[in-house]
């Protein structure tokens, strides 16, 4: 029997099975789901897993999990997602608790992260808008960020710097 939810309760029950078990991707979320009654679509369950703040993690096994911002065993310490934080807030919040350096050359940046957190990072980096951004590239644990100035990148790394309430 399929439960109409609406969007919180699907969520509610998205981050319930999320801290219970290691999920390994979605079309495994979509399977423990369905057996709890709640049919999703693939879509939507992305959709779903961004707005959360979801992000894959390794775990103690080596494996990529899913984890929620607040879960990581520790090694991300990272904080619940307000409601209402403007993208500039939400980008110095993650910055302090994620990023480890940021080292430019040219138009440039290398910002490091702990393993498996630099596209959470290049994530809040991209919605920040910032006009001296021309994009970022993201690895496991490292993004490249990419300055509109051709020698903007010392300049740029040392703004990611400070919103992370960091100096070089």
């Amino acid at each position: 029997m399929t439960i109409p939810m609406t969007k919180a309760a699907r969520q509610a029950k998205i981050t319930d099975l999320l801290q219970r078990q290691p999920v390994r991707s979605q079309p495994e979320l979509a399977k423990l789901l369905a057996e709890s009654g709640v049919e999703v679509t693939q879509a939507t369950l992305s959709r779903d897993l961004d707005e959360l703040g979801a992000l894959k993690l390794r775990a103690e096994d080596g494996s990529l999990v899913y984890a929620l911002p607040g879960e990581g065993g520790g090694r991300i310490p990272l904080a619940r997602l307000g409601t209402g934080e403007s993208p500039a807030a939400r980008l110095h919040r993650i910055a302090e608790e994620l990023l480890v350096s940021a080292d430019a050359s040219a138009n440039l940046v290398i910002v490091r992260t702990p393993p498996g957190a630099a596209q959470f990072l290049a994530s809040a980096i991209d919605h920040a808008d910032w006009e001296s951004i021309l994009g970022t590239v993201a690895g496991d644990d490292t993004i490249l960020v990419i300055s509109r100035d051709p020698q903007g990148g010392p300049a740029l790394a040392e703004a990611l710097l400070k919103a992370a309430d960091r100096r070089t």
